[in-house]
């Protein structure tokens, strides 16, 4: 049994699985409502012995801790690494060290439909939007696009902020979204070089718009504007992520990350592989599922092993 632990940010998380990806307890204490009211993170809640207790284990059945080292917000990680250090050191684990991204990938390997590559992935998220070729499991994925400025993610939590809405951003302009029209506003997408994105010009836009309006008119046209900003973000991601496929001729698409949540640009990808809902959000479970594929660290030589805020 491996378990997961994944504190990067906003969640802490913990899960176990089975060596071929059967989830037995996927435990995520989320600190959005903390992080709405103080623009911190909360990291120490016990989620390891709740995701024992679901999946009705000890940490005697436990052969492999998986942990993220990054990126993410330093001081999170590496409250997250020192747990699992001590869980591996007091048990003489192997432990293994898995980047953020790689676990966001590894969601798409887990039971009960896990996807074989190769494949092109889209990994949409608050902190990052990339464009990746997944040749094999376990392989670095290539990277072939990146956000030029601001993820798709955090477009969206920025353009709840312009209308006033709640934490978490997404999900918030989603909803509100199903009461307008995606058609009312006509809002940029940014064409830059390569298969990169851009989402800065699109958010001064929505800026712009909502300056426009009195306080009345920004009540009445909100879910307008929501629709038409959601719309914008779907279309930057669907015509991106279809241009990279014809050009690696591609024959599956994937999307993971917090935005393949987005009720709208799940359906704009009829034909992709998204990642389930419960493992689109950060979580343990993908950190457990990418654990299986990278070379652990045996007893005791992850004792200095640290953690990275960004992969640069």
């Amino acid at each position: 049994m491996i378990l997961g632990i994944e504190t990067s940010c906003d969640e802490t998380a913990a899960a176990l699985i089975s060596e071929e990806g059967r989830i037995f307890a996927n435990v995520v204490s989320s600190q959005a409502d903390l992080h709405a009211s103080y623009g911190g993170v909360v990291p120490e809640i016990p989620v390891v012995l709740e995701a024992l207790g679901r999946a009705d284990a000890t940490l005697e059945d436990i052969e492999l801790v998986g942990v993220t080292t990054g990126p993410g917000l330093i001081g999170a990680l590496l409250v997250g690494l020192s747990a699992a250090k001590a869980i591996a050191w007091a048990r003489r684990l192997p432990l293994a060290a898995v980047d953020h991204l790689d676990g966001h990938v590894a969601s798409l390997y887990l039971e009960p439909a896990p996807l074989d590559p190769p494949f092109l992935c889209l990994l949409a998220s608050g902190g990052h939007t990339l464009l990746l070729d997944v040749a094999s499991r376990g392989a670095k994925p290539r990277m072939l696009g990146t956000t030029l400025d601001d993820a798709a993610g955090e477009a969206f939590d920025k353009g709840a902020r312009l209308l006033g809405l709640g934490y978490p951003g997404g999900a918030e302009v989603d909803r509100l979204a199903q009461g307008g029209d995606p058609e009312a506003y006509e809002f940029p997408v940014a064409r830059v070089p390569d298969l990169d994105f851009s989402f800065s010009g699109l958010k001064t836009a929505l800026l712009y718009a909502v300056r426009d309006l009195d306080d009345r008119e920004l009540e009445r046209r909100r879910a307008d504007l929501a629709a038409s900003y959601q719309r914008a973000i779907v279309r930057a991601l669907t015509e991106r992520t279809r241009e990279a496929a014809a050009v690696t001729d591609a024959r599956q698409i994937a999307v993971v990350g917090g935005v393949a949540a987005n009720s709208e640009l799940r359906r704009a990808l009829p034909d992709a592989t998204l990642a389930p809902l419960e493992l689109c959000t950060d979580n343990a479970a993908m950190i457990a599922s990418a654990a299986r594929f990278g070379e652990a660290i045996s007893y005791p030589g992850y004792l200095g092993l640290d953690a990275y805020a960004s992969a640069a």
